[in-house]
């Protein structure tokens, strides 16, 4: 990353969440109802601390309790100002792309033009024959639902025939945006395919960052700037997030993070024929890899790491991930507001400002 064109200002500082079913006081899991209700207070809070984008994943299964992110952004809409609103991600292959244009255009009213939909094929499967798709056109799906969603953005009469939706012609959609354009990302899990098709669209590129080095991501952030040059589309500033956790201490993150940490992954892993986290590959991520788990400054100085080594224009920290209590993750963001995030912005214009002086 060339120093003199960082500006530490204008890098975005998110928070991502799934909608994970936290525990109460008493080690209880809490309904469905009041996880959803949870995540609203804790984006509020987010938003009064100056946290700049909160992102709801897509999901339908039992310990998430989000499956319509839109929904919740809206009532986060209501009771916030500045935060912006997004998806993370929203499953457009098991979706209609009209509808969810509509949708994120509606939330955009709602919030003053703060709607940014993250688009991807999500990391499971549960929506498709939930909605009655097909897993054999996994890629057909995303492919021509992407290509109908991009036509949609430009917000006037859409002509668009394919294989998987009924055919448009000259149809036109509604609400428009005050502004003209949704804000629009793609979420990628390191496919060189997925890149090059963000890049060809000209949409932004959020990477997901969830295990290993984040440095291994650089040659996807350098894929999409080149291939942005060469199909003359506009390089927007990558996004990146990744899991983590905050509290006062690294000792009392870790020991509140990680039992919840390890049930879910061994769960998902159990699908996926990962085996059992072992406590030393989790705690070799939390020192080198992509968990950004710890006291503030502990977070703090390995995000700005990342943000440095990649050269991304936003960080979103998935702030929870398993059932950890609802009163540790209200205070996890609110260290991050008030404490990870300046002094993320202070690391990093140390980093620019140094090089400079030397000179």
């Amino acid at each position: 990353m060339d120093a003199s064109d960082f500006k530490p200002d204008d890098v975005v500082f998110g928070l991502d969440n799934f909608g994970d079913v936290p525990e109460d006081g008493a080690g209880n899991l809490v309904s469905q109802a009041v996880a959803i209700r949870q995540v609203v207070e804790e984006a509020v809070l987010a938003d009064q601390l100056g946290v700049d984008a909160i992102a709801l994943g897509e999901h339908h299964r039992p310990e998430y309790s989000i499956s319509t992110p839109e929904t919740v952004l809206a009532a986060i809409a209501s009771r916030t100002s500045r935060i912006r609103l997004g998806s993370g991600v929203t499953v457009l292959s098991s979706d209609d792309p009209v509808r969810v244009f509509q949708r994120f255009a509606t939330l955009d009213a709602l919030s003053g033009g703060r709607a940014e939909p993250i688009l991807g094929r999500g990391s499971f499967t549960e929506s498709f024959p939930l909605f009655g798709y097909d897993l054999a056109d996994y890629e057909v799906l995303f492919e021509e639902k992407l290509d109908l969603f991009v036509k949609l953005l430009d917000e006037g009469p859409v002509s668009w025939s394919g294989t998987t939706r009924a055919a448009l012609v000259d149809a036109d959609v509604f609400p428009k945006t005050e502004s003209g354009q949704l804000k629009t990302w793609v979420g990628v899990g390191g496919s060189p395919q997925s890149v090059i098709r963000t890049a060809r669209h000209g949409l932004r590129l959020m990477l997901a960052i969830i295990g290993g080095a984040p440095e291994r991501f650089a040659p996807y952030v350098d894929l999409y700037r080149r291939a942005t040059e060469e199909l003359g589309t506009t390089a927007h500033p990558v996004g990146m997030h990744s899991p983590g956790f905050v509290a006062d201490t690294d000792a009392e993150a870790v020991e509140v993070f990680y039992p919840s940490y390890k049930v879910q992954r061994d769960r998902i892993g159990a699908l996926r024929g990962w085996p059992p986290l072992r406590r030393e590959e989790f705690d070799a991520d939390v020192a080198h890899g992509s968990l950004y788990v710890g006291s503030p400054e502990t977070v703090a100085r390995k995000m700005a790491r990342a943000i440095e080594a990649l050269g991304v224009g936003r960080f979103d920290l998935i702030y929870s991930a398993g059932s950890q209590p609802a009163t540790a993750r209200l205070r996890a963001v609110e260290l991050y507001g008030s404490e990870v995030v300046p002094l993320v912005r202070e690391l990093l214009g140390a980093s620019v400002a140094e090089p400079a002086a030397s000179r």
